[in-house]
């Protein structure tokens, strides 16, 4: 493999639910796929739910995926995270997942979807949304398409 430079590369963070509905897992895929077309690594949880489709997405159109775990085992990565990372730290790894990414988008989730957004937000991260938190903070989108124009949009 040619020696690339990481390091200018925009990242990215998917974040969003473990059990989404049917179309929010279809707008993880596509966002994985469209940032991986783009050039952008995407960070996430690296588990399953919008992680999964996200990093199945990102892997399917040759990109890379970073994913920032719970727990203490490389091994419970999803099978579509290129680079794990175990941190042992449960969910007070969400905010290295925005922290170690440029920008954000939510899909779908929870309350610690919620707690991302917050963090992303106290790290000055804009934070895109489809069908996630109609929180001030949170720019929604209406397709992938438009989530990821927004997302990298003033990223070098």
């Amino acid at each position: 493999m040619a020696e690339q430079d990481y390091r200018s590369r925009p990242r990215v963070a998917v974040i969003g639910g473990n059990r989404p509905d049917p179309e929010s897992m279809k707008t993880a895929y596509r966002v994985g796929q469209l940032l991986a077309e783009r050039g952008a690594i995407l960070v996430c949880g690296g588990l399953g739910g919008v992680m999964e489709e996200a990093a199945r997405g990102c892997r399917e159109a040759g990109g890379l995926s970073l994913g920032i775990l719970p727990g203490q085992s490389l091994e419970e990565a999803n099978d579509y995270i290129d680079i794990p990372v175990a941190t042992g730290i449960g969910y007070n790894r969400n905010s290295l997942v925005v922290l170690n990414a440029q920008t954000v988008i939510a899909i779908d989730g929870e309350y610690g979807t919620l707690s991302e957004i917050a963090f992303a937000r106290i790290f000055g991260r804009k934070v895109v949304g489809l069908n996630t938190w109609s929180i001030p903070g949170v720019i929604p989108a209406s397709s992938p398409e438009e989530a990821v124009s927004l997302a990298l949009e003033g990223i070098r």
